[in-house]
């Protein structure tokens, strides 16, 4: 996309004037003193910014095409322990991409773990930053082909504390909870929305 009438900027615009740790356990969460140029010219003043660090995660929508089903978990969010609908969460599959490990081996693994689902073959759809404002997460989107007769009831791994309810929606029921709001998980949001415009495509392609 073309930058209209505008500075194209980059990395190479911003100048650290500090860095600092400001926590290191499970997540990181590091201090900057910085400046960047402005869109009308010039440098902004010194700003103070914390950037919760995360590796970038992989999810993954599964998708029945013979049966024109989606699969969706719901689990424990701490980070909607205070929304009104409560802190359980309709998700994809997803998980974190350890060093060393391609996006697509990540999604076959957690669809393993989470949902007990084999993938027979793996779309890619997105790439996007879920928090820019604070948080460096980049997450990969995929979808990926299943047979979901078999898949169902609760999974997880117990070591890790998860406790994952993996349920079978038909594609018409998890669009109405969609426009419902009963989804409020962005990457689950956007992978509906592509597959309710893609979902013919991949009909045609998967069977």
């Amino acid at each position: 996309m073309d930058h209209q009438d505008g500075p194209c900027f980059t990395v190479e615009d911003v100048e650290i004037l500090e860095k600092t740790s400001v926590y290191d356990g499970f997540f990181k969460m590091q201090k900057y003193k910085l400046r960047h140029k402005l869109i009308e010219g010039g440098w902004s003043k010194p700003l103070i910014r914390e950037c919760f660090i995360r590796p970038n995660a992989v999810a993954v929508l599964l998708y029945d095409p013979y049966k024109d089903n989606v699969v969706v978990l719901e689990q424990f969010r701490i980070g909607t322990l205070d929304a009104h609908e409560g802190p359980w969460q309709m998700e994809l599959v997803a998980g974190i991409v350890e060093e060393g490990e391609k996006n697509e081996d990540v999604a076959h693994r957690e669809a393993d773990e989470e949902a007990g689902a084999e993938i027979l073959d793996l779309e890619y759809i997105y790439e996007f930053y879920p928090s820019a404002g604070g948080s460096n997460e980049k997450i990969t989107l995929y979808c990926g082909g299943v047979d979901s007769t078999e898949i169902g009831g609760v999974h997880g791994l117990k070591s890790e504390g998860e406790d994952i309810w993996v349920q079978v929606f038909s594609r018409e029921d998890a669009m109405h909870a969609l426009h419902e709001n009963y989804i409020s998980n962005a990457a689950c949001i956007i992978a509906l929305q592509w597959l309710q415009v893609n979902w013919q495509r991949l009909q045609d392609k998967w069977q």
